[in-house]
């Protein structure tokens, strides 16, 4: 297929980036779009001294977050009026590309409008993340599941699959309620209001093994604080 776009948020990727590129094209023929916010110029260096086709590189300078630099890709694809489907996947291997030709035949059989990649499916698996990790992602899906009802295990996954009418509504959208993983739970409740077509399935999650976890005590009490604002703002 020609007509897959995939945006690719990287930060400080340089080792990693070609070699995911490489590998996705082993499985797909797409247009990829790389969202770079590395404050340093080696992963643009490194792209650059590449000769890849039906790529586009932005660079951003700074990070402004995950959520925003997928916004931001998408934005550039859907420009692109060949692309019919989009898909979101991170930078450093967490997401499998062997699982981007299946993932996107489901999509299109079951006439979807997203797609999501789950952790939390009896057949997913998550590798290498600690226990801190586990229990705040599983935590977090647990009480998003509550106050959405949306039927999804894995709202803040963000290996997804996105028909072009559901592109459309995220890059139309002035202003999201949420930052950093929860906008992808706003995408989500937002497409769900529409009666858009939702779906999730089973994926590996690998992460990359960085040191000591970043989950605190002042994260979780932002991150419940945000859900609670998600839910008066669509729910209430």
């Amino acid at each position: 297929m020609s007509d897959i776009g995939i945006v690719i948020p990287a930060y400080n990727e340089e080792k990693n980036i070609i070699k995911l590129i490489k590998k996705i094209r082993k499985y797909i023929n797409c247009y990829i779009v790389i969202v770079d916010d590395s404050e340093n110029d080696k992963t643009e260096k490194v792209i650059m001294s590449n000769s890849i086709q039906k790529l586009g590189y932005f660079r951003r300078n700074k990070k402004l977050g995950r959520g925003s630099a997928v916004i931001y890709g998408l934005k550039k694809l859907f420009k692109r009026k060949n692309i019919k489907y989009f898909i979101e996947m991170d930078s450093d291997f967490s997401h499998k590309p062997i699982e981007l030709k299946r993932n996107i035949k489901v999509l299109i059989k079951n006439n979807l409008d997203l797609l999501v990649g789950s952790r939390y499916l009896k057949k997913s698996k998550i590798i290498n993340w600690p226990l801190s990790r586990v229990l705040f992602s599983s935590l977090a899906n647990i009480i998003l599941e509550f106050l959405f009802k949306l039927k999804i295990k894995d709202y803040t996954n963000g290996y997804r699959f996105y028909s072009k009418r559901a592109v459309k509504v995220i890059i139309n959208k002035k202003k999201f309620v949420s930052e950093q993983f929860l906008i992808l739970s706003e995408i989500l409740i937002i497409l769900k209001n529409k009666n858009f077509k939702i779906n999730e399935i089973e994926s590996v999650f690998i992460n990359r093994i960085r040191g000591e976890s970043s989950v605190d005590l002042r994260l979780i009490l932002n991150s419940f604080f945000s859900m609670l604002k998600l839910y008066w703002i669509y729910r209430g």
